[in-house]
């Protein structure tokens, strides 16, 4: 039987009657149309769907979609303002670091985490907080430059 939860996804109410086992990554593919949020290997071992809950990075794909009821969700395509691409979309684009671009959203959002927890990280925090999303395409010196310069303008413009 459908339960009623009650979501802000990118800064948008929403009221929906889901199953018991919905995940957060089906609702917000399937439901709400946010395709952004990928879905790799539906375990928790790729980081493809890491989406923000409360501002920290989470698995959609291991969490369902009941036991995010009343929380604030940040997805991929609420990261840009107006159509202006956040810094961290911007820096990628810079950098080249999107190739497939399948597990780039994951990783741009636990880098947004990182960056509102540590604006100042060093490459070695940079790799660490992001050992858990796989890039298959092996883009992994372009993402850490990416990150580093998105940190390094966002510092310069107060940004977040």
């Amino acid at each position: 039987m459908p339960r009623t939860i009650h979501l802000t996804v990118n800064g948008h109410k929403h009221e929906l009657a889901v199953e018991d086992n919905l995940t957060l990554a089906s609702l917000l593919r399937h439901h709400l149309g946010l395709t952004g949020t990928k879905t790799g290997c539906e375990e928790g071992h790729c980081g493809s769907c890491t989406v923000l809950v409360n501002g920290s990075p989470l698995y959609s794909c291991l969490l369902l979609a009941t036991a995010v009821d009343g929380q604030a969700i940040t997805t991929i395509e609420g990261l840009a303002v107006d159509g202006k691409l956040h810094p961290l979309q911007q820096a990628f684009l810079d950098e080249e670091a999107l190739q497939c671009g399948y597990c780039s959203p994951g990783i741009i959002l636990n880098a947004k985490a990182l960056l509102d927890k540590n604006p100042h990280p060093t490459e070695d925090e940079i790799r660490y907080s992001l050992s858990g999303n796989l890039c298959r395409c092996g883009l992994y010196q372009r993402i850490v430059r990416a990150v580093t310069n998105a940190a390094h303008s966002m510092a310069a413009k107060g940004a977040r």
